[in-house]
């Protein structure tokens, strides 16, 4: 989904503070976090979501694989994945090829797939759909999204404090509008400083010295904490172009800023992040595997980094997308607008392995699968293990029905 798409979504959507947040109103930079890191560091042992929304609806069937199925094959003979050539997961269920780094993490336990994802009376509708997820709402629209509403409950001593979510997306979605606050905006835009000798003296200005009057000492600070926004906002790309240049994959951007916020204690508990393209309705093979292997080749570095560190060991990863496919491919090697798919959790403190049950490719809902998780259950685990929240005041009165999905 392109960003233009994104910014229809974001007016199309219904909930109130879209234009406000589109526009960057609660935009920070780094002066901003680096204060609050080190004046209201992140407690080490406080959860930290981490939420990648794949914008398109990404084709869960070409994702985690039914090759063992016979309906599979016999529903998309061309786009369909011969079962040597999946990543196998066991119980009849592979990878896609594209995603050799998450196969990894599952083999290390540090993967969680829940199956048949969705909720009630799903709707095909790309806006819609999306806007049920982002607000956790499905059968009525309203005017905030669900980690929004997490932010106008969280905030010490009835204020409400932005900075304890982040996008660092190209517009801020809904879900993290609330009635009363909205979350921060960071654009991901790399910060380049000199390389070489001149960097070296550069950075050599910052070092304190004995004795200096307080006036320099602020100013070597100042220029300390301008390599330290470097190394944590632009990537560790100093005397390079940045983070975001040309030819560096988005998503690989946004989730190197995202581990160099949480690793410097930023007191951010919610990211955001996003990849588009995932409507795959004509040549699907080709064009889905290339995206999942973006995906793979952010999300596994960013998890392995994190679970080198206490703090990103408190990570949570939410991978999501706002509908499955059809079964069936069409005729022009794609598939159409479906309903559920498997949901994705990483970290360390998942507990690993498949979570709900595999929807049946042959008793369907007018050529829909028909889901076995409501969307709502993730939610309400994540807010309760993660965010150490009751979730009735953001999703209303929710069964605990996957409480063993995070430790």
């Amino acid at each position: 989904m392109e960003a233009v798409t994104r910014r229809r979504f974001l007016a199309w959507s219904g909930v109130t503070a879209a234009a406000a947040l589109a526009s960057g109103v609660t935009q920070v930079d780094w002066s901003d976090l680096l204060y609050r890191a080190q004046h209201d560091p992140l407690d080490p042992k406080a959860g930290v979501l981490v939420v990648v929304t794949l914008y398109g609806g990404n084709d869960g069937l070409n994702t985690l694989v039914p090759t063992a199925d016979p309906a599979y094959l016999a529903g998309r003979p061309e786009l369909a994945y011969q079962p040597s050539e999946v990543l196998d997961l066991g119980e009849g269920l592979g990878l896609n090829p594209g995603l050799t780094g998450l196969k990894s993490l599952w083999d290390d336990r540090s993967l969680a797939v829940v199956r048949g994802v969705s909720y009630p009376k799903p709707d095909h509708s790309h806006f819609r759909s999306m806007a049920i997820w982002q607000t956790a709402s499905p059968s009525t629209s309203v005017s905030t999204g669900w980690l929004g509403r997490w932010l106008d409950t969280s905030g010490s001593g009835g204020s409400p404090d932005p900075l304890r979510a982040l996008s660092v997306e190209p517009v801020l979605p809904p879900l993290l509008a609330g009635e009363r606050t909205a979350a921060a905006s960071l654009p991901v835009g790399g910060l380049a400083l000199p390389g070489g000798r001149l960097g070296a003296a550069f950075q050599a200005l910052g070092a304190a010295q004995p004795g200096e009057p307080e006036w320099q000492a602020r100013a070597a600070r100042s220029l300390s904490d301008l390599h330290t926004a470097s190394r944590v906002l632009g990537g560790n790309n100093v005397g390079k172009a940045g983070a975001h240049d040309k030819g560096r994959p988005e998503l690989d951007a946004q989730l190197d800023t995202v581990a160099g916020l949480i690793e410097s204690g930023v007191p951010t508990r919610v990211y955001s992040v996003s990849l588009g393209g995932f409507d795959t309705h004509a040549d699907e093979r080709a064009t889905q595997q290339r995206l999942l292997t973006e995906l793979d080749a952010a999300l596994t570095p960013f998890v392995r980094r994190l679970n080198g560190t206490a703090r990103g060991r408190q990570a949570v990863v939410l991978v999501y997308s706002e509908f499955g496919r059809r079964v069936r491919a069409n005729a022009s090697q794609g598939t159409d607008h479906g309903t559920a798919a498997p949901v994705f959790l990483v970290g360390s403190g998942v507990v690993p392995g498949f979570h709900g049950e595999q929807p049946s490719l042959t008793d369907l809902d007018d050529g829909d699968l028909k889901p076995t998780v409501d969307f709502r259950d993730i939610y309400a685990a994540l807010l309760t293990k993660v965010l150490g929240s009751d979730p009735t005041p953001v999703l209303g009165p929710t069964p605990d029905r996957l409480s063993g999905l995070l430790t």
